[in-house]
């Protein structure tokens, strides 16, 4: 009994500073992730962790008429929607008849690194129509310099050929959250031919506004991205959820806006869960 005193003792100022980000309750996995170390499931949940989530819950759907959220931001590529084919794949396979030799894999390596390594020409990645960015990582990844070979590809992802939408059911659930009253954006870091691109895919009109890292000048995890995404849909950040696969971009740069935020394949797994946590049945 001393022992379970003693180490209450030294875990209890550790537990209660989790508490106050449990009580927010903006992700789950992760709270429960970061006190592995603290206590076992029966310790939290005897100090009312899972009870704490359901209440502040019904907390906020008490401040909405049932809903948790006035708004969903919604990510673009991984998260709405994704390549319908590997990108080496798409860049070798269009570039055999310019001379690209390397293979799928080394093309993946390739780009990899061109994509992850600071881009020091503008501090965006993505200006205007991102050309110069694009025209970077397709020659870093392929080696090919052939300007007629960069616009084949860079045209082509502005195809509906070139993407799928993640979740077949996308279509359905974002039209009831709409009849609930739930507004809709996507915020995604990319830059002009997200526009057509939507429309290409016939969901443009699914969503009631669209922030672009091209057009807000600012990318995500920048705060003023999702800001900006609240700001069209006439709603104030603590009022919105954002649901993208990046836990950096996405989970920490809504956060930072004052903006819930669920992690995509982790918090959620689709929209229609995604629906039914704000409190929209289907």
């Amino acid at each position: 009994m001393r022992a379970g005193l003693m180490i209450m003792a030294t875990r209890v100022p550790k537990v209660a500073s989790l508490l106050k980000n449990a009580v927010t309750c903006t992700s789950r996995t992760q709270f429960f992730s970061n006190t592995a170390e603290v206590a076992e499931p029966r310790f939290y949940d005897s100090l009312g962790v899972l009870g704490a989530c359901r209440e502040y819950e019904d907390y906020r759907r008490s401040r909405y008429g049932g809903l948790t959220h006035k708004a969903l931001l919604v990510d673009a590529v991984g998260t709405l929607l994704v390549p319908s084919e590997p990108t080496a794949q798409i860049y070798r396979k269009l570039g055999e008849k310019y001379g690209v030799e390397y293979s799928e894999n080394e093309i993946l390596n390739r780009y990899r690194r061109a994509y992850e390594q600071p881009w020091g020409h503008s501090r965006l990645r993505y200006v205007n129509d991102g050309r110069p960015f694009w025209q970077f990582v397709v020659r870093s990844s392929t080696g090919c310099l052939d300007a007629q070979y960069f616009e084949e590809v860079y045209q082509y992802y502005t195809t509906d050929k070139a993407w799928r939408l993640c979740d077949p059911e996308a279509e359905k659930v974002f039209k009831a959250l709409r009849n609930a009253g739930v507004k809709l954006a996507v915020v995604s870091n990319f830059d002009t031919r997200l526009r057509p691109l939507l429309q290409a895919l016939k969901c443009d009109h699914w969503f009631d506004a669209v922030a672009v890292s091209a057009e807000v000048e600012a990318e995500k995890p920048n705060p003023t991205i999702f800001m900006k995404a609240c700001d069209l849909l006439g709603v104030n950040p603590d009022d919105a959820v954002h649901v993208g696969d990046d836990r950096r971009n996405d989970i920490w740069g809504a956060r930072d806006a004052g903006c819930d935020a669920w992690l995509w394949g982790s918090d959620v797994y689709s929209f229609k869960e995604v629906a039914q946590r704000i409190g929209v049945p289907l």
